[in-house]
């Protein structure tokens, strides 16, 4: 993954011991804590491309769509799972860029206006930070003119919205409570006074923040800032971020220890990104789990069409922490 990051997310790393720093942790790789790619990892491993009827559109459940206006961001984080697309070329991937264009955003809103069942667009990227105020204008203004869109939402590290007259969110994306600062909190109450709701979509990343009071304080510093915490994420399979993902059971034992723990309407869905294109699943909800080959599945019945019907998605917990191994490695010590 290319590597950028802004001046404020550089401020909030400790620079003291940077090694063990939780923000850098997330933004600049080091070839000396990576560990290989899992096998059964592929570059696109939620399978977007395939469930794109045009480019740059992702349609996957019955009424919501992903619209992708733009493929680059103000910061580049190691474990994006749309690494098959952001960020520039890089010397193992050709990335399948989607530059803002009107012509391609077109084919885009026609596709939208003539689905009756879509009601709810994710705008994403990329950033859509990155769009200048134009062209949120633009897409913000398509998507209130077509009758069937009930909902919209722009999702963005950055904190910025108009209103809209629809069902309109703000979707953002905090991981670490270091990330929280005066300037995140300023914005935060500037758009709970202007009436926009903002949630907060996280991702569970080995030595950031799966641990239980890590956990416990972002999700309580986002409630304290009017950030609706969303989702917990497992995290994707990713190229070059093995040492980022955790087994399955460390979300699922975090949402045990969590919920009773906070308000529960505050507490968020800690969730698997079904690999081959099932689809967000809560990470509970697994048919089996078997934590010797690291191996869980899940069915996903809302998610139907091409051959996904009744379909068993698997997902695998990295290699280096499965028990075998981790006792194997003990016992040689």
């Amino acid at each position: 993954m290319t590597i950028r990051m802004t001046p404020y997310i550089l401020s909030r790393v400790n620079w003291q011991d940077p090694r063990h720093d939780p923000i850098a942790r997330q933004f600049l790789p080091l070839k000396s804590i990576m560990i290989p790619d899992h096998p059964k990892l592929v570059l696109d491993s939620l399978h977007e491309e395939a469930d794109s009827p045009v480019k740059g559109l992702v349609h996957r459940y019955p009424d919501k769509a992903l619209f992708l206006p733009i493929s680059v961001c103000p910061t580049y984080c190691t474990f994006c799972t749309r690494s098959y697309a952001v960020g520039a070329d890089t010397d193992t991937v050709t990335k399948a860029s989607l530059k803002p264009g009107r012509r391609r955003w077109e084919e885009a809103f026609a596709y939208i206006e003539n689905q009756p069942s879509l009601q709810d667009i994710v705008v994403s990227g990329g950033d859509t930070y990155y769009l200048t105020p134009e062209q949120i204008r633009l897409i913000g203004e398509r998507l209130i003119s077509m009758p069937n869109i009930k909902r919209f939402r722009f999702a963005s590290k950055g904190l910025a919205a108009k209103k809209a007259g629809k069902a309109m969110a703000w979707h953002t994306h905090f991981n670490h409570p270091n990330e929280i600062s005066w300037i995140s909190e300023a914005a935060s109450q500037r758009l709970f006074e202007e009436g926009v709701m903002v949630r907060n979509q996280s991702v569970l990343l080995r030595g950031v923040n799966d641990d239980l009071e890590t956990m416990s304080a972002l999700i309580r510093g986002l409630a304290d800032n009017k950030i609706f915490p969303y989702y917990v994420y497992q995290c994707d399979m990713v190229k070059t971020v093995e040492h980022l993902r955790t087994p399955l059971q460390t979300i699922l034992d975090l949402e045990a220890q969590i919920r009773g723990s906070i308000a529960g309407f505050m507490v968020p869905s800690f969730v698997v990104d079904l690999p081959g294109g099932g689809g967000k699943r809560l990470a509970c909800s697994y048919q089996s789990y078997d934590q010797s080959t690291g191996i869980s599945t899940y069915t996903a019945p809302a998610v139907t069409g091409r051959d996904k019907e009744n379909k068993v998605y698997k997902y695998y917990d990295p290699i280096d922490l499965l028990p075998g191994l981790i006792a194997s490695r003990g016992a040689g010590d």
